[in-house]
């Protein structure tokens, strides 16, 4: 039964490598650059427009992932970006249209997060992301992901903006975060699955603040290189990846279903 089970989860999302880590944090970054290409220059559509645009295709692709009976890498991480775009957009909101500001977008977030986690911990349901197979829990894992990603732009912009850190020095410390992260891992006793979700939230303010240095004008602090151009080497980069485990997950499937053969089973990524 326990075999399964884990079959069952394993084939819905995706296993927690550095293949993983990698997409994750250009799918994010993609999201943080998609939404200024819309809601800011050169579109120019607004936070609020935005947002419901993005509502509605993060909608549209977590129907398709919540159908799907296996892993498929384009429907998963298709819902990882929608929820990075109209993170960010409703986070701009948040802090700019509506006046809370960066700390008081990131406290009201924060706080949200904590009580979807706390929630999702009540439940009962598993939150060791290999280990989801239900659909509630799957609804949980989902909501999590766009109250963290809503949240990471908020906290991104509090670091680099609000603290006054700038997009260089903000981006040098969240990856010393993560670096410390991974070496508790390897090195303590820390659950995993608590030192998952802490990496999984931290991976959107650095993606945040590293596509505002590159995007951002010179006289805000970034390279100046422009929405349009970021976007569009972070959609190559981020398909190639996709496409990478596409072909490697169905390697894997084909080799699992050949019960018997002599061929050891590929390392999915």
């Amino acid at each position: 039964m326990e075999a399964s089970v884990t079959k069952v989860a394993v084939n819905k999302l995706p296993l927690v490598g550095a293949m993983f880590w990698a997409t994750k944090i250009v799918a994010t970054t993609l999201g943080e650059s998609a939404s200024n290409f819309v809601t800011m220059a050169p579109l120019n559509l607004g936070y609020a427009v935005g947002a419901i645009i993005f509502l509605m295709a993060f909608a549209l692709t977590l129907a398709m992932q919540l159908k799907a009976d296996r892993f498929h890498p384009a429907v998963f991480w298709s819902v990882i970006l929608t929820t990075s775009i109209v993170g960010t957009s409703m986070s701009d909101y948040i802090n700019r249209t509506a006046g809370l500001g960066y700390a008081g977008g990131s406290i009201l977030l924060t706080s949200l997060l904590v009580i979807v986690l706390i929630g999702w911990r009540m439940t009962g349901q598993t939150m060791d992301v290999e280990r989801i197979a239900t659909t509630k829990g799957e609804i949980l894992y989902w909501t999590a992901t766009l109250v963290s990603n809503t949240l990471g732009t908020s906290s991104g912009d509090f670091l680099s903006g609000g603290l006054g850190l700038g997009f260089r020095d903000s981006s040098l410390l969240l990856s010393g975060t993560m670096l410390v992260i991974l070496a508790a891992h390897y090195l303590t006793p820390i659950s995993g699955t608590v030192l998952f979700w802490a990496a999984y939230v931290l991976t959107r303010p650095l993606g945040a603040v590293a596509e505002n240095a590159v995007e951002k004008p010179v006289t805000q602090g970034g390279l100046g290189v422009g929405t349009t151009i970021t976007s569009s080497a972070l959609l190559a980069v981020l398909a190639i990846l996709v496409g990478w485990q596409t072909l490697t997950d169905r390697e894997y499937r084909r080799t699992d279903e050949s019960i018997g053969s002599d061929r050891p089973a590929p390392i999915r990524p």
